[in-house]
């Protein structure tokens, strides 16, 4: 391959990954191509691509960028999932179709250059939470002081009015209403 050739791709995988989190390192080898466009179909239905990778011009293209800590994992042929909100939700969908299509080999993954190795990683990644969930538990637990605060608050309040709302039944009943004390 020449050089200009080489320096396309790279130029191409700059372009194509510029941006990119953090992904899924795969091995396709082996899947039938039925299988294959099936995977690649249903993937691109939930905005996540993969890529075949030849590898010395990937490490070239992700250098000094978050796929960078994925280099461990780029010898031998490698393809990379990537995509969707966040690398977890492709983790997740990538190790749901490895349950279905047993020549899927899930190598590596990383998200913000953290890097999780083998299978292990790859299905560890996928159980951590997307940064939605991440915030909205932030959130939850940021406002669940303030819901037992308001709530106590409320409390004495809603004693309080109980306790007017009796009187007010008794007097229109003609009741006498006595000092307690």
């Amino acid at each position: 391959m020449s050089k200009t050739v080489k320096e396309m791709i790279i130029e191409d995988y700059q372009r194509r990954f510029e941006g990119v989190e953090g992904g899924v390192i795969l091995q396709i080898r082996g899947m039938e191509a039925l299988d294959n466009n099936v995977l690649r179909n249903e993937l691109r239905k939930k905005s996540i691509n993969i890529t075949v990778l030849k590898n010395t011009l990937a490490k070239k293209a992700f250098a000094d960028t978050d796929l960078e800590a994925l280099f461990p994992a780029l010898n031998g042929p490698a393809a990379i999932a990537y995509g969707a909100e966040s690398p977890v939700e492709v983790a997740r969908e990538i190790v749901e179709w490895a349950k279905k299509v047993k020549e899927l080999e899930l190598c590596a993954a990383s998200i913000d250059g953290v890097y999780f190795e083998g299978e292990a990683g790859v299905k560890a990644l996928a159980k951590y939470p997307t940064r939605d969930e991440a915030q909205g538990t932030v959130v939850t637990l940021l406002l669940s002081p303030y819901r037992n605060l308001v709530g106590a608050a409320k409390s004495p309040g809603s004693k309080l009015m109980g306790v007017v709302k009796s009187l007010e039944e008794k007097l229109e009943k003609g009741e006498t209403v006595t000092k307690v004390g």
